[in-house]
């Protein structure tokens, strides 16, 4: 499976624990940022996942932001696309 993922400077400790886990089992990443905790502006990332998805370049992206709301309103412009921000792994599975 590709997979898309990307952040903003509140997500990427996050992002650091989910990389591995998902190189483990074989997805094929791309990772579009950020590397850094230094602020930047989450729609950049959100835009850059969810138009690989869009296009189908990525079958699956996965956003982190503090809250999974801006990245999610971000996602849902795109043709295709259909995010939710999620805390749990129950909502995930749903």
């Amino acid at each position: 499976m590709k997979v898309a993922i990307g952040c903003d400077h509140a997500g990427v400790d996050l992002k650091n624990e989910i990389l591995p886990l998902l190189r483990e089992i074989d997805v094929k990443l791309t990772d579009f940022g950020t590397t850094s905790t230094e602020s930047v502006d989450y729609p950049d990332f959100g835009e850059k996942v969810s138009h690989e998805v869009s296009k189908g370049t990525a079958e699956r992206g996965i956003l982190i932001c503090g809250t999974g709301i801006g990245m999610s309103i971000v996602a849902n412009k795109f043709l295709g696309v259909r995010a939710v921000p999620s805390a749990t792994i129950r909502t995930l599975q749903r």
